[in-house]
């Protein structure tokens, strides 16, 4: 039996090392298994910190990649040389078709030579009918626009034609017809009735008018307008000739230019000196103004209009350049102002082409050297000799496609040079960028922002200054409502609040964090901004009724009876604020209206802009300063609130044991210590303040204007991409400075949160020894 019992136990032994090998098996399995678990949990996360990283850094490239081309230098490549077709004869003008595909050759013995601008084949050759025994005295172009050129005669008349260009699809093949048509007529127009020759001449031909100015050989300077009417009575057209000549100026007259609207003419003396007169009335033109167009001891030596006919190009015999334009004074009065020169070459110019819409021109000069500029960017693009041989050096003549990607020149030795240029956003400069900028028919530079309009020849205005400076006053007036709110929010709800109500209010809050920003958008828009506006000196009394209504309760409830204060539970003494605070808007409101009526005749947003120039507008900085604020309190407040209530107990029961009184444990230990999380909370806010689009979109004017005033609009940088992304041409000037507002967004967000990392982790290394 013995033996039996001891047999039970060693089997009982042997269970249970059995058991406790199994146990033992299975807790290294166990392990093994949360080992594994643990590497892969941290392999998954550092691989989705990577990607994080990864994906931000493709964003930046991607930006880069689509930014960096705005800078890019200009280029020009020679593509064909040969010899001016149509032979030998004077050249008087050049010019192509759109695609640069055709050239256009006008001689000195009157032909129209159209031409194959690759290899120089003539395609057409057509002789104007000039009168027997009359030769062309003078030439001129007007807006490239119309294609109108001009000739005048050695018997004061001249001869207006255009340059067509038609296409037909034979055999679906693509095939230009060039053509001349005559808008006048094809007989010479009477310029002078003296029948003297025309040594100068100007000319623009727009719908139904077309008006000339002459210079005629013994120096009379004269303004001829031609206009066709067509009765409703009779078939035909009547064309009405209006004449004036000018009084004689200092010197002799050495070049014209005639506005696009027909109102204005330029000329330039032999002393350098510019007259600007209106021919508006063209029997009867007026002196404007008289400058001084070069510098002592040089003279003009080729003038040209800009593109849109409001700035006048002026090159000098010292190589430089100057842009003119008429400017308006405070009496409506004009007179002509230097915008800006340019002085990248050194010898005389002699021919400039202005580019048919943008603000941009080629000049040339003496030497053969190209200058690739352009006016509004300030931007030397490009200079370069095309002419290398001396004697080829003087450039007879030289036209600007119309796409500015083609340049046909003529040099000395009678041959002609076909070039290609890749100039793709000469607007952008650092300087038209964030710099003051003189944009034409304004009166001094500024900052603008305005991409696109209605007409070809306008001039895009793409300053990102005030779409910044309206960024930062978005983010600035959001974060003057939000930050105190949320911050002293979040230390009564984290230090002071009852365990109870804090389940309640915590929630909510972060609950107003989910509302879409296209709803706050739409109440600011159309509840809030209207309210704000009937109600604005009520408004402005509720900084000032509400607090002073809270600490009037607070000295009220200190001196109730303490029995009766101990019957509201600890840390709820803020519910019973809530009909104080509702009380205290409702009378500021009131009152508002009162004082509005006796102080402002009942229209204080009236009275700003009458009394204080300051003006009004209904969907203003205030108002997204409210809305945004709402949109940005909840990140602050959550995060600020987590943070104090994070703060270890022993460091407050401490501090309270030590005799310090709540206050003052608050004060220089709670907020110490969540310092670091409440200056990472407002830089969280700041940045979703300055990324904000859909309250700024709807609840502004989208002005961008350069102006702190908080009763004016704004507009936004993200407000303005989602604006203007969906019309911009892919790939197009504005497309790529839409992209390179999203990389400024993009480099001011990691700016800030750069900084709020570094001010957290120095303010953390500070307090982390409380």
């Amino acid at each position: 039996m013995g033996g039996a019992v001891r047999g039970t136990a060693l089997e009982g032994e042997a269970a249970v090392a059995t058991v406790r090998e199994l146990g033992v098996q299975e807790s290294k399995a166990h392990r093994r298994w949360r080992l594994l678990e643990d590497r892969w949990t941290r392999n998954l996360m550092a691989a989705g910190g990577v990607a994080v990283i990864i994906t931000i850094l493709l964003i930046f490239v991607y930006l880069l990649y689509v930014v960096l081309p705005l800078f890019a230098s200009a280029s020009i490549q020679p593509a064909a040389s040969y010899p001016v077709p149509g032979g030998p004869a004077e050249t008087l003008s050049l010019c192509t078709e759109e695609y640069a595909e055709i050239g256009l050759r006008l001689t000195g013995d009157g032909r129209a030579v159209f031409f194959k601008t690759r290899d120089g084949q003539v395609i057409s050759d057509e002789r104007l009918a000039l009168p027997e025994g009359v030769r062309i005295t003078a030439h001129a172009a007007g807006d490239p626009h119309a294609a109108t050129l001009s000739v005048g005669l050695s018997n004061g008349t001249a001869l207006v034609f255009r340059h067509r260009y038609s296409v037909s699809f034979p055999n679906d093949v693509r095939t230009l017809r060039p053509e001349i048509t005559f808008p006048l007529g094809p007989a010479p127009l009477v310029i002078d009735t003296d029948g003297r020759p025309l040594i100068h001449l100007a000319v623009q031909s727009q719908d139904r008018q077309t008006t000339l100015a002459a210079v005629t050989e013994d120096g009379r300077l004269l303004v001829t307008s031609f206009a066709v009417t067509r009765s409703l009575l009779e078939e035909g057209e009547t064309i009405t000739r209006q004449a004036a000549t000018i009084p004689g100026e200092n010197g002799p007259i050495t070049h014209l230019a005639l506005g696009l609207l027909q109102r204005e003419l330029y000329t330039a003396s032999g002393d350098g000196s510019i007259h600007y007169y209106d021919v508006t009335k063209k029997t009867a033109p007026t002196l404007v103004d008289k400058i001084g167009a070069v510098g002592h001891g040089q003279t003009v030596t080729t003038m040209q209009f800009l593109s849109g006919g409001i700035s006048l190009l002026v090159g000098d015999s010292a190589g430089g350049i100057t842009q003119w334009f008429p400017v308006r004074d405070d009496r409506q009065s004009y007179s002509l102002s230097r915008a800006r020169s340019f002085s990248a070459q050194t010898h005389p110019i002699t021919r400039i082409a202005p580019e048919f819409f943008r603000k941009g021109f080629a000049a040339i000069d003496g030497s053969g050297t190209l200058g690739l500029y352009h006016t509004t960017a300030e931007r030397t693009l490009l200079v370069q000799r095309i002419i290398e041989s001396p004697a080829d050096s003087p450039v007879e003549a030289v036209a600007m496609s119309p796409r500015a990607d083609a340049l046909l020149v003529e040099d000395g030795a009678s041959r002609l040079r076909f070039f290609r240029i890749h100039n793709e956003h000469p607007e952008v400069s650092w300087h038209s960028l964030w710099g003051r900028v003189w944009y034409e028919s304004r009166e001094h530079p500024e900052y603008l922002w305005q991409s696109s309009a209605a007409t070809g020849d306008f001039e895009p205005k793409f300053s990102l200054t005030p779409l910044a400076l309206g960024t930062l006053k978005a983010a600035v007036y959001a974060m003057l409502f939000a930050v105190p709110m949320a911050i002293m929010g979040a230390i009564y709800t984290g230090y002071f609040m009852s365990a109870g109500m804090r389940q309640i209010v915590k929630p909510s809050i972060e609950v107003m964090g989910a509302l879409p920003t296209v709803i706050l958008g739409f109440l600011a828009g159309l509840w809030l901004a209207p309210f704000v506006e009937a109600n604005l000196a009520g408004v402005f009394a509720l900084p000032i009724v509400v607090p002073a209504a809270v600490l009037l309760a607070a000295y009220l409830w200190s001196r109730l009876p303490e029995a009766l204060c101990r019957r509201v539970p600890e840390g709820s003494e803020a519910a019973l604020l809530l009909p104080v605070v509702a009380a205290a808007i409702f009378t500021a409101l009131v009152a508002g209206e009162w004082l509005e009526a006796m102080l402002f005749a009942g229209d204080m947003p009236g009275w700003l802009t009458r009394e204080l120039g300051i003006p009004f507008d209904q969907r203003n900085s205030l108002v997204v300063g409210i809305a945004m604020g709402f949109a940005v309190i909840p990140p602050i407040f959550t995060i600020s609130e987590d943070a104090i209530f994070s703060v270890p107990r022993h460091l407050t029961l401490g501090s309270l044991a030590l005799g310090a009184t709540p206050w003052q444990t608050l004060t220089r230990v709670v907020i110490l210590t969540a310092s670091p999380a409440i200056f990472s909370a407002v830089m969280i806010g700041l940045g979703r303040a300055v990324g904000e689009t859909m309250i700024v979109l709807m609840a502004t004017g989208n002005t961008p204007i350069m102006d702190w005033n908080p009763f004016q609009g704004f507009r936004a940088l993200s407000a303005n991409i989602a604006v203007e992304m969906p019309e911009s041409e892919v790939n197009s000037t504005h497309y790529r400075v839409l992209f390179l507002a999203a990389l400024v967004l993009f480099l001011a967000t990691f700016l800030f949160n750069t900084v709020a990392e570094v001010v957290r982790q120095r303010l953390r290394e500070r307090y982390s020894q409380l």
